[in-house]
């Protein structure tokens, strides 16, 4: 027919272009109007969170994941703890001996506590005595011979040794670093570092005893748990340092001296 238009197979235009296809439409749009807005609030307020939270700093900062940062910050506020137990400690000893002077219950109990104090270690003492240092062997070695890596370096039983054959010669006090020992100290090595009484401390280790010199000398030749490092020493290169003092200065042991598990057998 003149003027009509004919189908094209399979529903196509006349023209031959392909046909146009709708867009579904959302099955409730009334749905998405809500969450929209809903979605927008959440974003808000996890930007508030995290802008709180972070308080002017950077949540990623390197110094935040950085070991050695955290420890020197972990150092610094135990420093300002130790000086405030001491002022305290101060503060205690001097109101006890103000009351020890009006109250004869005070002042029997510091007379019958006054003698075990120096055996505690409580009391500072000065002394001749001996000095060992202990060390790592020089970084050259540790190159050159990664194989006996473990010889080459100080290790928590070679400390504990030098203190146990120092209170064998008779020490009557003992100090590792600037550290008072007592009967409840603990000798303990976290890699290649000292861990005592809440402090780290690096190599190289100083250990002091005041005593007879010449028993003490006798127990650190004849200990048997320090040949094997003084065989690396001379082998390897560690260092292992014994020196006699005319005046040797350890003070008072001022760390914790309450047991926290072991009770007094009745």
């Amino acid at each position: 027919m003149v003027g009509s238009t004919a189908k094209q197979p399979g529903g196509g235009s006349p023209d031959g272009a392909a046909p146009r296809r709708r867009l579904p439409r959302p099955a409730n749009p009334g749905l998405w109007r809500v969450l929209v807005p809903v979605i927008a609030l959440l974003a808000g307020l996890l930007v508030a969170t995290t802008a709180r939270t972070a308080r002017g700093t950077d949540l990623r900062s390197a110094g935040r994941s950085n070991l050695t940062d955290l420890i020197r910050q972990t150092e610094t506020r135990l420093a300002q703890d130790d000086r405030l137990v001491r002022q305290l400690q101060a503060e205690v000893a001097a109101a006890t001996d103000r009351l020890a002077e009006s109250d004869e219950r005070i002042a029997a109990i510091k007379a019958r506590a006054q003698p075990l104090l120096t055996p505690a270690g409580l009391v500072a003492m000065t002394g001749p005595g001996l000095s060992i240092t202990l060390d790592d062997a020089p970084v050259t070695e540790l190159e050159s011979d990664p194989v006996n890596a473990n010889a080459l370096v100080v290790h928590e039983s070679d400390l504990q040794a030098a203190v146990n054959a120092l209170w064998a010669g008779g020490a009557e006090a003992v100090m590792v670093m600037n550290q008072r020992l007592s009967t409840t100290s603990a000798v303990r090595c976290v890699g290649n570092t000292l861990l005592l009484h809440g402090r780290v401390y690096s190599p190289p280790f100083t250990i002091s005893g005041i005593g007879p010199v010449a028993g003490m000398r006798t127990a650190l030749n004849e200990s048997v748990s320090l040949q094997q490092y003084r065989e690396d020493a001379d082998a390897y290169g560690l260092v292992y340092e014994v020196k006699e003092r005319e005046k040797i200065e350890v003070p008072a042991y001022d760390a914790p001296i309450g047991l926290r598990y072991a009770e007094v057998g009745k």
